[in-house]
């Protein structure tokens, strides 16, 4: 019923109310739709730009399942985000979610760089860049910063994406993914 779809929370916690994105051209990309957990088995590839319709929190959990060891261990990667969500409130005394939504609008660089060849001579220029791939980048940049700083280390990778998603929705530069964009923007 729709009073239920109102009142879900995500992993029985956090609540989707007042889950604010300030920067105006990634709100139709950052979907935050009441969930319970983000595994919806839906086929967000079927169209071209249909993934921008799927759950953000859903798309941090895709893109935590990456490299060969890990691929298509989904509870996995949810279990990974749950833990992530209770420090990140541990830590911050936040919404997670929130969190989540303000790393991902500061990690996806503005701007990028692409190769133009003209006459056997190839150079660089500045070019804008899309929302959904500010948001695809972003997303990619924070869980691979995860994965590397939890890599031969005694943290987790939930305790490190944590710190990851934490510094990077203060604009703190510990994080690797904001360290990223801004070489890309450079």
């Amino acid at each position: 019923s729709l009073l239920a779809m109102e009142n879900q929370l995500l992993f029985g916690k956090w609540s989707f109310e007042d889950i604010k994105c300030e920067d105006l051209s990634l709100e139709d990309y950052i979907t935050v739709t009441p969930l319970r957990v983000p595994h919806s088995a839906g086929r967000w590839s079927t169209k071209r730009f249909k993934k921008a319709s799927c759950p953000i929190v859903e798309r941090l959990t895709n893109s935590m399942m990456y490299h060969g060891r890990n691929t298509g261990k989904k509870m996995m990667a949810m279990k990974i985000v749950e833990h992530t969500f209770d420090l990140i409130h541990l830590f911050t005394g936040e919404n997670p979610l929130q969190i989540l939504v303000n790393a991902v609008q500061n990690c996806g660089a503005r701007e990028d760089s692409t190769r133009i060849g003209r006459g056997g001579v190839a150079r660089r220029q500045a070019v804008d860049v899309a929302p959904l791939r500010r948001v695809n980048q972003s997303l990619f940049l924070l869980s691979n910063g995860a994965r590397n700083a939890s890599f031969r280390n005694i943290k987790t990778i939930a305790e490190c994406l944590c710190e990851e998603l934490i510094a990077a929705a203060n604009n703190d530069t510990k994080s690797y993914a904001l360290k990223k964009k801004d070489e890309l923007e450079r």
